[in-house]
């Protein structure tokens, strides 16, 4: 038995199959597509369920996958032990309804046994106990009936929730005595390490519902999952996943940054250096999937991964960010298979410094506050800390919850994770609401039914706006029926010119004509499966199954492929000006504007967004041909093509060319050249989630219409400010704002005298509350910075007065609070009794000792809110 790489593994497995007969298909992304029961893709199989069940017609009957794969579950056992991992590679070979155990089972022995040339008598084989013929098939193959166990449905019967499942059979590999627990009925199904699983093999049967009802599949098929790195671990021989090649490169890295070597134990520094190896595994990959950090879904898988790591490192006096350049390692050795790696490295490499940035500015002062709370929990003998606490770590902090526990878990403590859940309750329910359940059509009911899905919709619409085709379907109220006279219904046809929502670009409008009925299209949208579906309503007469011709809104398709060919140019123009890390991350585009999300961690400057914008008009001007040509994807990326996250594409890609400026894969609608772009304008730049930014600009008649609308706006202005000459109109908006700004100075002066007027009374009144002046006074419609001056005048005259003065002001309440030296001394404090006095009515705020303010909304309650004052400051007085 030879050693060899991870990386050869995996080539050698997909070669096999490809000689079987199977379609070897590129892994998937990490975040799944159009599947709202995982949260990120954690089996080989998970991405192909929709083929499984019928749903989405396979590629090929016969396919073959090295999917990456996520699973965080045990991520608190990750790096204790060296069997648990987050990051993994699944080896699958699938049969759709094609060929099922007789051939599944005998290639799996011909792929161990005569390509990798594993012994035959260090192979065992179970089966599940009901399955007599996969038994009977081994056998056949050559597997002595001793060496073949029975097992039941808890580990011979494979589903994960909801979907496609069935009995399995599983190959184990004899990894010696050195790895047995020496007990003399040692064999399959022992927990210790002797014998190793190392290949599933699913025969799937049925449809399960994820409560233990199940259904026969019309056509059984073959799903197989083989970890890459746990075969890797039998072939080169060693102990577990972090010594084998591809992994081990990257601990080596970390211990070259810790200064230690690893002595695969159980010690602190070689649980911390598994964690890091791992974690920066996930991390890589996800942010190269799309996944950005953030406090939910996801992005919270990332976050804390990353946030793990990070501790880990300085739990080995690793100095510094490190984990952006330890990111390095991991796209070196996983390049070959996955060279996405290599063209978002920039972009990995800068999210994880940005992530690792913000969690270094915060962990310091959090872990130093963890300490105090886990000594105080020691000394007061209740070994917990509070939810409030948890919650303060998570809130200023950026403590997760899980990396608290883990922290508080190493010293014995426990935490109040019922007190925390209640205080965290709103951004919780957020993180864990399942998504939104929607189809892949806006039609309720299994309306797919009612058509021939294998036969897809003929689109011509790149050439022409306008083509006879013949009416296929009709589906009124989600059944198919063969004539529409009134009402709304959903329309295809053998071949059609509208363009169906996909890529961020809205569907085509317009009408279908028959000689007995006119049909407006309000919508196109498409199905997996390629059909053209024309929403709308009948606009007159009868349409039936007949021939017609379909006609495209031209003017609205023009202004579309105004901004579609726009936010190519943008994109172009972003990564020129702001950097090559910009990636597409979103992008919606109508016939009123064009939007675009990207990847980004600032908000773009007043001066990046004009080069920008010059740069797009710049080519409009140039009037550069836009192409629009298929070719090979090797080909498209030669090219330099872009693409986008997360996109699956074929063999065969479409490429759109704008000059020398925009290559991008992209199946929308064009120009053919970008002067009929006309003009281009950014009309707001935003942030939509951590990482993310959002341009929103126009093109053409809307830059010309908004140029009208700013000039009628500028004249109103001009107007009202009494300005004949708009080119005056600056000077005389800051000659106003001045005398504003004069008028509000003398107002506050004289404010601030009544105020004071108002005061002196009060002050009289005063009221003692243990050796400390209370003044308490409510105003109307008063400046908080005239308040504010006359709380300092009173103190400079007493040190031993406190303060609290509100004031409404347009239905809202402001608070003003003030301490002298005196009063503080004794332990007067304005922050605090503010912070207790303004949830009242309400609100909310604090501050120093000596001077505070906050804000209120019921003022109903302003009154009862002031009497509670003097109780507040008689139980801070010492």
């Amino acid at each position: 038995m030879k050693s060899e790489s991870l990386n050869v593994l995996r080539e050698k497995y997909l070669a096999f199959y490809e000689t079987k007969g199977h379609l070897k298909l590129n892994s998937f992304p990490l975040v799944p597509q159009n599947d709202n029961s995982l949260l990120l893709i954690n089996a080989g199989m998970a991405p192909l369920k929709p083929y499984f069940t019928g749903e989405r017609v396979p590629p090929r009957k016969r396919v073959t996958t090295c999917q990456k794969c996520i699973r965080t579950p045990d991520i608190e056992r990750v790096g204790k032990t060296a069997r648990h991992g987050t990051f993994f590679e699944m080896l699958g070979n699938f049969s759709f309804g094609d060929y099922f155990k007789s051939e599944a089972i005998p290639w799996a022995w011909e792929f161990l046994t005569k390509v990798l040339e594993i012994p035959e008598e260090l192979l065992y084989v179970s089966v599940y106990q009901d399955d007599d013929e996969a038994k009977e098939i081994w056998i056949k193959t050559g597997v002595p009936a001793e060496r073949i166990f029975k097992m039941g449905k808890e580990d011979n019967f494979w589903e994960i929730g909801a979907g496609p499942c069935g009995p399995c059979s599983e190959i184990y590999f004899d990894r010696g005595e050195k790895y047995g627990c020496g007990k003399p009925d040692c064999t399959v199904g022992c927990d210790c390490d002797r014998f190793i699983e190392i290949w599933n093999i699913v025969f799937t049967q049925f449809d399960g519902d994820g409560n233990g009802n199940y259904t026969r599949l019309e056509h059984p098929n073959i799903d197989t999952g083989m970890g890459l790195e746990r075969l890797a671990v039998v072939m080169q021989d060693v102990n577990n996943l972090f010594e084998v090649d591809t992994i081990r490169n990257t601990m080596l890295k970390v211990c070259e940054l810790a200064g230690i070597n690893y002595g695969g134990s159980a010690s602190d520094s070689d649980v911390s250096l598994r964690v890091i190896t791992d974690h920066i595994r996930s991390t890589t990959f996800l942010i190269s999937d799309g996944v950005i950090p953030s406090n939910e879904g996801r992005g919270y898988v990332l976050r804390r991964l990353l946030r793990r790591a990070a501790r880990h490192g300085r739990l080995l006096n690793i100095k510094g960010l490190f984990l952006s350049e330890l990111c390095e390692s991991v796209i070196e050795e996983s390049a070959s298979a996955y060279p996405e790696l290599l063209e978002k490295r920039d972009y990995i490499k800068k999210t994880i410094q940005i992530e690792e940035e913000r969690f270094a500015q915060t962990i310091d002062a959090g872990l130093g506050i963890l300490e105090k709370l886990m000594d105080k929990a020691e000394a007061d003998g209740t070994k917990m800390i509070t939810g409030e606490d948890v919650f303060k770590l998570n809130d200023t902090f950026g403590f997760p919850i899980d990396l608290t526990r883990e922290i508080t878990s190493e010293k014995g403590i426990a935490i109040d994770e019922e007190g925390f859940t209640r205080l965290m309750k709103e951004q919780k329910e957020r993180a864990r609401k399942a998504r939104a359940s929607s189809g892949d059509v806006s039609w309720s009911g299994d309306t797919s039914t009612a058509f021939d899905k294998s036969v897809p919709t003929e689109f011509v619409g790149y050439g022409s706006t306008e083509v006879d085709a013949k009416i296929i379907c009709i589906i009124k109220d989600g059944e198919a029926v063969n004539a529409l006279s009134e009402g709304k219904a959903v329309v295809l046809l053998d071949s059609t010119p509208f363009y169906a929502e996909s890529g961020g670009q809205v569907g085509d409008t317009g009408l279908i004509k028959t000689a007995n009925g006119i049909f407006r299209v309000t919508d196109t949208k498409k199905t997996p499966e390629g059909q053209f579906l024309h929403f709308g309503e009948i606009e007159s007469g009868t349409l039936t199954l007949t021939d017609a011709t379909a006609t495209v809104d031209d003017a609205r398709r023009a202004a579309i492929m105004r901004n579609h060919s726009a936010a190519h140019l943008l994109q172009a123009a972003l990564r020129k000006v702001v950097g090559s890390h910009i990636e597409q991350a979103g992008s919606y585009v109508d016939e009123h504007r064009c939007r675009f999300d990207f990847t980004h961690f600032t908000g773009l400057t007043t001066e990046e967004i004009l080069k920008v914008e010059t740069l797009v008009n710049e080519e409009i001007l140039k009037g550069s041909a836009i192409t629009c040509k298929e070719m090979p994807i090797d080909e498209a990326k030669a090219l330099g093509a872009m693409a986008l996250f997360g996109e699956k594409y074929g063999a065969v890609v479409r490429v759109v060319k704008m000059g020398e400026f925009s290559t991008e894969l992209c199946g929308g609608t064009h120009l053919d050249n970008t002067a009929k772009a006309g003009l281009f304008k950014i009309v707001s730049e935003s942030s939509v989630a951590a990482g993310v930014r959002r341009i929103e600009a126009i093109t053409g008649t809307n830059v010309i219409k908004q140029i009208y609308e700013d000039q009628e706006l500028i004249a109103n202005v001009a107007s009202t400010l009494k300005v004949a000459n708009t080119k005056e109109l600056v000077h005389r908006a800051e000659s106003v704002l001045a005398e504003t700004k004069t008028l509000k100075k003398e107002l506050d002066a004289i404010k601030l005298k009544s105020a004071l007027a108002e005061i002196d009374s009060a002050l009289d009144k005063a009221t003692e509350v243990k050796g400390v002046k209370l003044v308490i006074k409510r105003f109307e419609d008063a400046s908080t910075d005239s308040l504010r001056s006359a709380i300092d005048t009173i103190k400079d005259k007493n040190a031993g007065v406190v303060c609290v003065f509100a004031t409404v002001n347009e239905g809202k309440i402001l608070f003003v609070a003030g301490c002298g030296k005196e009063a503080v001394a004794k332990g007067a404090h304005a922050g605090m009794i503010l912070k207790q006095t303004s949830p009242i009515v309400g609100g909310g705020g604090g501050g120093r000792p000596d001077s505070a303010s906050s804000g209120g909304k019921d003022v109903s309650k302003l009154d009862e809110a002031l009497a509670n004052v003097e109780a507040i400051l008689a139980s801070q007085i010492k």
